[in-house]
Order: C-alpha cells, then sequence, then structure tokens
C-alpha cells in the first residue's frame, strides 16, 4: 500500500517539473532547470544605480578689499597780495623826495607818513595821527633836531614819549595813541615810532603838508 502511494507522489511530482519547465513531458530534459525554476524567486532581483551626483555647490567668489579712496589734496594757499608799491611820485613832499639821504615825509590831511632814501619809499604810508586843532603841527621843511628814546613831556605831566624824534622844538615823531590828537607832535604805533627812531638821524629833512 505504501508503495503505491509513493509512486503516486512521485507522478505527480514529475507532471509538476514538467509543467514549470515550459511544458516538456521528458523527465531528463528537466533536471537542474526545473530546480533552479522551482527554487527562484518569479521577479527578477532589482538593481539599483546610484544617480551621479553632481555638485552643484557655486564657487564662492573671492573677496576683493575695496581700496580706499585717496583723499583730495588741499588746494594750496592763494598768495597773499602783495602791498602796492608806493613811488617818490606817489609823496606829497617833493622837498623829501628831493633830499639826498634819509628823509620823512608827512601827509596831516591823509594821516600818513613815508619814510625815504635818495628819493626813494623805503617805508610806509604808515598811519599816524597829527595835533589837535588847537595845537596843531607845524607845517613845512625841517631837519631832525633830537632823538631820545624815551622822552618825558615836563608840558603835559612827565608824560612818556617813547622813540621820540625831534623835527621842531616841542614836537617830534613818538609812540602814540592814533585815536587821540597830539599836542602837535606826530603819533605813530610802536612799530612805526620805532622804525622812524632806528631810521632817521640828526640833520635828515623832514617835510610836513597840510
Amino acid at each position: 500500500m505504501k508503495r503505491i502511494l509513493v509512486g503516486a507522489v512521485g507522478l505527480a511530482s514529475a507532471f509538476a517539473l514538467a509543467a514549470c519547465s515550459g511544458g516538456s513531458s521528458d523527465a531528463g530534459s528537466t533536471t537542474g532547470g526545473g530546480a533552479v525554476a522551482a527554487g527562484a524567486s518569479s521577479s527578477a532581483p532589482a538593481t539599483t544605480t546610484p544617480a551621479p551626483t553632481t555638485s552643484s555647490s557655486t564657487p564662492t567668489p573671492s573677496s576683493t578689499p575695496k581700496a580706499t579712496p585717496t583723499p583730495p589734496k588741499p588746494a594750496p594757499p592763494k598768495p597773499k597780495p602783495k602791498p602796492p608799491v608806493t613811488t617818490a611820485a606817489d609823496v606829497p613832499c617833493a622837498k623829501a623826495a628831493a633830499a639826498s639821504g634819509t628823509s620823512a615825509c608827512v601827509d596831516l590831511s591823509a594821516h600818513r607818513a613815508w619814510l625815504l632814501e635818495d628819493g626813494n619809499v623805503v617805508y610806509g604810508p604808515v598811519s599816524m595821527l597829527p595835533g589837535q586843532k588847537a595845537n596843531p603841527t607845524p607845517t613845512g621843511t625841517f631837519h631832525v633836531l633830537s632823538k631820545e628814546k624815551m622822552h618825558y613831556s615836563r608840558e603835559f605831566d612827565n608824560a612818556k614819549m617813547p622813540n621820540s624824534v625831534f623835527f621842531y622844538p616841542g614836537d617830534a615823531f613818538h609812540t602814540g595813541s592814533l585815536k587821540a590828537y597830539s599836542h602837535g607832535c606826530v603819533h605813530l604805533s610802536a612799530t612805526s615810532s620805532l622804525k622812524f627812531f632806528n631810521t632817521l638821524a640828526v640833520g635828515d629833512v623832514v617835510q610836513v603838508v597840510p
């Protein structure tokens, strides 16, 4: 009985193998191929090909340092205009201009004074202030009588008269106010009076015009 069952099972297996091997009834032809078909999966193994990765990173441009703008050079200072050159023709003192050596010219109405050397202006015009109406500065052509570095006026409470250059008895060039009129002297600034004192010598011509 067992042999009949075993034979039936083997026959069934043979039919099954024949069906799996493409329909051939030859049992010998299925050796190996049927086994592969029976043991193999009906679906082929999927092979996954990795997609090539492309680098999408954009290269970062190297940062170039910005050039520091050069500040513009300051414009050179404009040269100061030179003072107009005063010639003897501009001086209203003909006798002082004609004198040889050093001389002085005083214009009372214009409140100006000059120093000349052989007819050429060497200093001035500078501001001056003459005597008041009650004590006017004398006009005419004179000569330097004397010089005193610091004279004290006996008439006016020993008032100081620095850099005095006397050209008329009692009247002199000296440092004085350019806002208050004198008592006959010629007031000059401290700088101008020092220049007159150092330039003029006893005997030099001094001409005073109205």
